[in-house]
């Protein structure tokens, strides 16, 4: 009976166990990111209607994803905003204004993952691996920023492709899809916030908690269930190929329309040794096409051209970024190993950069602009 139980019902456990902890993992991201929107949802729309150039517009999609933690919420906010008249009655010049919001909410929206990885930042191995799997995310939008955002205000490159994209496809019909996650994180999540709801700042410190418990025995899970094994399905079936792992991100992505639950959930596995930099980044950039699908269908069904003027610039400036970076991964991947390698010997080093590109120099470039 014992040689029974070591041989089946152990690992049996043990499989529960790690998908019992994957649950409380998903549900700190959504308990995070319902927190943030509790707290800075209003802000946020009253931050994006003060918008008057496209360099402030980049700098508040930034800043107020950081605080929302959302990018679809952003996009969402830009695009009421623009069907309200907030950015003028010229539909070319919303757009103008608008696009680079888009743009700044990518960046924005790396936050979560990086938070992630600051859970492993005890153990220095895993900590290196896993900010690495997070920041390489990050690093890809911003240089995705810095070589598209001078055509885009320049040339509006993308705003004249998403209009005219838009006028094709605007009386088409869409969908909304339904997220088979939010059906079992959702309540949950709410339930907690209600039990507190002048205070959602309790919400993020207990989803804080929950991501340290959980990050904390993911790993040691992995490691006790033979962990070169899982390592081989992940990397010959999963990740197997740079266009597999590109395709499962934006499939994941579109189905439970969260990058940045799909992005996070990579981390532990990097952190276990189980994924690598560079089997992760073309996932990453998957990630980056699913978030736009979901609101694409969506501004398709209310048949709304200035809702799918956004949804497609989200579309194409994600694309746009795919195609300049997939052959010079090497860039971003690098970017991430020394960052990465740094923060191992200097710890305050990856706190310190969430806290100034995410908030503190956005913050402080707004109060100067405005």
């Amino acid at each position: 009976m014992n040689q029974d139980y070591k041989r089946y019902f152990k690992p049996i456990l043990k499989v529960i166990i790690l998908l019992s902890l994957i649950y409380l993992f998903l549900l700190s991201i959504t308990l995070i990111g319902d927190s943030f929107k509790m707290m800075g949802k209003g802000f946020a729309e009253a931050l994006i209607k003060t918008v008057s150039n496209p360099i402030l517009g980049l700098v508040v999609g930034i800043f107020t994803t950081s605080l929302v933690q959302s990018s679809s919420l952003t996009t969402s906010l830009v695009v009421g905003l623009i069907a309200a008249g907030a950015f003028g009655t010229d539909p070319a010049r919303a757009a103008y204004l608008a696009i680079p919001i888009v743009m700044g909410a990518n960046i924005g929206t790396s936050v979560t993952n990086l938070l992630v990885s600051m859970g492993h930042i005890r153990r220095s191995d895993e900590f290196e691996r896993a900010l690495g799997a997070s920041i390489v995310h990050d690093f890809f939008n911003v240089l995705s920023v810095i070589v598209i955002f001078p055509f885009q205000y320049f040339f509006n490159i993308i705003g004249i492709a998403s209009r005219a994209a838009a006028g094709l496809f605007v009386n088409i019909g869409g969908l909304k899809l339904v997220n088979p996650l939010s059906v079992i994180l959702k309540p949950v999540s709410k339930t907690i916030l209600h039990l507190f709801p002048s205070i959602p700042w309790l919400g993020i410190i207990i989803a804080f908690i929950l991501l340290f418990i959980a990050l904390r025995y993911i790993v040691k899970v992995m490691k006790s269930l033979v962990l070169h094994k899982i390592e081989l399905f992940f990397n010959q079936y999963i990740f197997k190929t740079t266009v597999r792992a590109l395709i499962l991100g934006m499939l994941f992505t579109a189905i439970i329309q969260s990058s940045s639950i799909t992005t996070s959930l990579v981390v532990p596995l990097a952190a276990a040794g189980v994924l690598s930099l560079r089997k992760i980044f073309p996932y990453d950039l998957g990630a980056n096409i699913g978030t736009t699908i979901t609101a694409f269908l969506a501004s398709l069904a209310t048949g709304n051209a200035d809702a799918v003027t956004i949804a497609f610039s989200h579309l194409f400036f994600n694309l746009l970024g795919i195609a300049i970076f997939l052959p010079l991964r090497q860039i971003p991947i690098k970017m991430a190993t020394v960052f990465a390698h740094w923060s191992v010997r200097y710890k305050f080093v990856p706190l310190l950069y969430i806290i100034l590109v995410f908030f503190l120099i956005p913050f402080l470039f707004i109060t100067l602009m405005r």
